[in-house]
């Protein structure tokens, strides 16, 4: 199909069927290894700009694949020293045994739990979360989503106002809920506050999300009770039941998320069963938006 023809367009000729009303889309008959910059990824970037939630059946790759694929989207976010690197979100140890139910792993895990948007508290946030599942336990362990681009036009006036708002995002907070240790790990208590602004405008369609997490520890001029009052009722609001799409995993999927206009947490499962997702985020750039989410100091 000539280059001349919008990718939006050409995203709209995609098999896809719908996973919510409010968001989100499976995408059929693609092999992920195949896309390159040039083949399929702009029509699935424009299906990424449009429905925030991507899911792809039956895939099969290795960890240079997810990272190659991930490329296409942006740099790959990188916490560490080393090099570019697939996580595992996973209660599997290195020797193939499941955790005990008192590791400090777990507890991160838990903290997963909690409706929240990655990466929130890095200076440069993400763009997309690009997640596989290796290993499915029997029962639970399924991830729900929710849009926030759809709950912000649903937000009660005085909630739509505070979302204007400057938030300021620490990960030691939203690991404290869980366990005070927990919250004082070097690869957590590393990250200082970053404070964004409350709403992200997707620079492609203009369409406006709300940009809140777990890690959200206050608004800039409010005091920090007043502030966490607000981010509960709003995350509250975001997540009513009707709202959620939650992902029953099976080996193979993959899902891929606008980090910018959704909300995320896991559910538990039985811990002795083991469960392994394979994930990657990409970091958000100028073109993404993320120039118009910093805050300037007044």
């Amino acid at each position: 199909m000539p280059d001349t023809v919008s990718p939006v367009w050409r995203a709209s000729m995609l098999n896809t069927i719908p996973l919510h009303a409010d968001f989100g889309v499976e995408i059929r008959d693609i092999d992920l290894r195949d896309v390159t910059t040039d083949y399929l990824y702009p029509e699935i970037r424009a299906a990424f700009e449009a429905h925030s939630l991507l899911l792809f059946r039956n895939q099969s790759w290795d960890d240079d694949q997810i990272l190659a694929f991930g490329r296409l989207f942006g740099p790959i976010e990188n916490r560490t020293e080393g090099p570019d690197h697939v996580a595992l979100v996973s209660n599997v140890l290195p020797d193939g045994s499941v955790m005990p139910p008192d590791a400090q792993r777990l507890k991160d895990l838990r903290a997963n739990m909690l409706w929240h948007t990655d990466s929130t508290f890095l200076p440069v946030p993400s763009l997309a979360n690009i997640i596989t599942a290796r290993v499915v336990p029997e029962e639970g362990g399924t991830t729900e989503l929710v849009s926030t681009r759809a709950g912000l036009k649903r937000l009660p006036p005085d909630l739509k106002e505070a979302a204007k708002g400057a938030f300021r995002h620490r990960y030691a907070h939203s690991r404290q809920k869980i366990d005070a240790e927990l919250a004082k790990a070097d690869h957590i208590a590393k990250w200082p506050e970053q404070v964004w602004r409350g709403v992200w405008p997707n620079p492609t369609n203009g369409e406006e999300a709300v940009y809140i997490a777990s890690h959200v520890c206050g608004i800039v001029g409010l005091s920090d009770t007043e502030a966490q009052s607000l981010v509960d009722r709003m995350i509250t609001c975001l997540t009513e039941p009707e709202c959620v799409y939650s992902h029953h995993w099976q080996v193979g999927d993959v899902l891929i998320w606008d980090e910018r206009a959704t909300l995320h947490r896991g559910m538990p499962w039985p811990f002795e069963q083991a469960r392994t997702l394979a994930s990657i985020c990409v970091s958000a750039r100028a073109s993404d938006g993320l120039d118009s989410m910093r805050v300037v100091a007044s």
